[in-house]
């Protein structure tokens, strides 16, 4: 008996190659995609993040601090500032958080004791920082990021300040 060959014919070879090829093409292709999404989420991750920091931190400490009388805007060094009051035992302190020199500052420091703006404690950079009273107890914050974005806010609170200090 003689055993018959089978015939090997080029598609049996050029089809997995193919195959393999198409396959390493998509692949390629997913990566490139993914790579470009991720790029794009954390710049607008980044963005956001330089937005929203600034507008949560002011206004967080505002909530820490409303107690009556205790939240006001006001100027420290000839800035606009919000003012945060404290009393601790017998001595009364005061908070500062201003835009100086493209940077969001804030500034603890007792009552009556002399301080500049430049000697305040940096939070972050930004280009503007402005607060209004919009009316009684709600206070509008706007902060425009150093990439040029701005994000604002509404914090109504208790207490309310005796004008400027």
């Amino acid at each position: 008996m003689q055993l018959q060959r089978e015939k090997k014919h080029v598609i049996d070879f050029l089809f997995p190659i193919a195959l393999l090829f198409v396959f390493a093409a998509s692949s390629f292709v997913v990566i490139i995609l993914a790579a470009n999404i991720y790029s794009h989420t954390t710049t607008a991750s980044s963005e956001h993040y330089d937005t929203r920091t600034p507008v949560s931190y002011v206004t967080e400490k505002i909530r820490q601090a409303d107690l009556h009388g205790q939240v006001s805007i006001g100027t420290f060094d000839g800035l606009e500032s919000l003012v945060l009051s404290q009393q601790y035992g017998e001595k009364s302190y005061t908070t500062y958080i201003y835009a100086y020199d493209g940077t969001l500052m804030e500034l603890f420091i007792q009552d009556g004791v002399q301080a500049k703006a430049k000697d305040g404690t940096e939070i972050m950079e930004v280009n503007v920082f402005h607060m209004e009273e919009t009316r009684p107890g709600l206070l509008r914050i706007s902060c425009e990021s150093a990439e040029g974005k701005t994000m604002s806010a509404y914090v109504s609170f208790l207490s309310r300040g005796g004008g400027s200090n």
